[in-house]
């Protein structure tokens, strides 16, 4: 477009490709902030035909921009900041919408003539955004449970509970913004650290509810967790300590977490009457979250003596045979980057573990590219996961 139009970002939003729905270059304080539900949005207030220019909120600002819709499949153009070459030249604008059809119908055909090698990656990134999805759910529920504690609290005055309000929402939005961050950056984590953080989270759940919440810390010696690993163990005993607060007859959660060199084991037990079930079903959504991570989980439950919960997440990845990766022909080198790659590592990250130019690590993706076949970094990792690579 750059001969007609000039930005500083262009996005693609299309629901036709499920793994990969934002398309996305430019400036990278926009691109890697802004949101499917401005894009959302921005898409639902035009129309199916018309290019739009004006404002619109973009990566948490209000940007100029053009948009354009598609008529048939609803995918979405968004420009911000766009400059045409020739000012009052309606050229370049028929230009952009024209280029714009060619690559929104060209995005159809290829989604509906996917190879197997794009579908392994739309799956894989599939997966990846329903668990960073629901993760954030987890923490927007307890953020809102707390919120409506705080609100209801008796001793708390209107003045009061207003000003604990705001100050807890500050802190669930400043938690938000840095959630991605902290996923990306976060390899491991000490034990101790992981549960401090838990212990954190539910604190001014805690500190309105009425529910008296137990905190029986691990070793300090403990082994590391993977990032993966300290991100759900949070995550699941939230859920686990949000349904037992559902029940009417709570005033006691004590939670446990020990590490045994091979699984961290977590243990979260309530006071209450027992009217928990493992058919209850905030009790089957996080079961379904253990076993995705190849755990475990069991549930005692005592009528008039509460439930007792167990649940045990393994360490490490488990084994599975590789493929015939001998056949791609990698050398060492290329083999440590693709399974940085697989890893989710950056360019930058790897050059910083192995000792390298990020310009050397590029040279090395490029000659993986050739090697494996593929065309871009989505479909290497999609490729070495089917071969057993991690």
């Amino acid at each position: 477009m750059l001969p007609y139009l000039s930005s500083s970002a262009l996005v693609i939003f299309t629901e036709d490709c499920t793994g990969r729905p934002q398309k996305k270059t430019g400036e990278e304080d926009i691109i890697s902030r802004v949101s499917i539900a401005e894009l959302d949005a921005l898409r639902s207030a035009l129309s199916d035909e018309e290019p739009f220019f004006g404002e619109a909120e973009i990566a948490g600002e209000s940007r100029a921009v053009l948009a354009l819709k598609h008529a048939s499949s609803h995918a979405l153009l968004v420009v911000t900041d766009p400059h045409p070459a020739e000012p009052g030249d309606g050229t370049g604008l028929e230009m952009v919408t024209y280029l714009w059809h060619v690559a929104a119908r060209r995005i159809q055909e290829k989604v509906a003539d996917a190879p197997p090698s794009y579908l392994l990656e739309s799956r894989a990134a599939s997966a990846e955004r329903v668990r960073v999805t629901a993760e954030l759910t987890d923490l927007h529920s307890t953020t809102l449970e707390t919120l409506l504690a705080a609100l209801r609290s008796s001793s708390l005055s209107d003045a009061a509970a207003r000003s604990t309000v705001t100050d807890l929402t500050a802190k669930a939005l400043i938690r938000l913004r840095t959630l991605s961050d902290r996923t990306t950056d976060l390899v491991e984590e000490p034990v101790a650290k992981a549960f401090e953080r838990l212990r954190e989270d539910l604190r001014p759940l805690t500190s309105f509810s009425g529910v008296e919440v137990q905190f029986i810390e691990p070793p300090l010696n403990g082994r590391a967790l993977p990032g993966e690993v300290a991100h759900a163990a949070r995550a699941i005993v939230r859920g686990l300590v949000l349904a037992m607060m559902e029940q009417s007859d709570i005033s006691r959660i004590r939670t446990q977490w020990d590490c045994d060199g091979e699984n961290l084991l977590i243990n979260v037990r309530d006071d209450g009457g027992g009217a928990l079930t493992a058919d209850t079903p905030s009790i089957s959504g996080l079961e379904r979250r253990v076993k995705a991570l190849t755990g475990q989980l069991r549930m005692d439950v005592m009528q008039g003596w509460g439930a007792d919960i167990f649940v045990s997440l393994p360490l490490d990845l488990p084994t599975r045979p590789v493929g015939d990766v001998a056949g791609w022909n990698l050398a060492a080198r290329e083999l440590e980057v693709l399974q940085h790659l697989v890893a989710g590592h950056r360019n930058r990250t790897i050059a910083s573990t192995l000792g390298i130019s990020e310009n050397t690590v590029k040279f090395h993706v490029r000659n993986l590219f050739k090697k494996l076949e593929v065309g871009s970094r989505g479909e290497a990792i999609a490729l070495a996961h089917s071969n057993g690579l991690r």
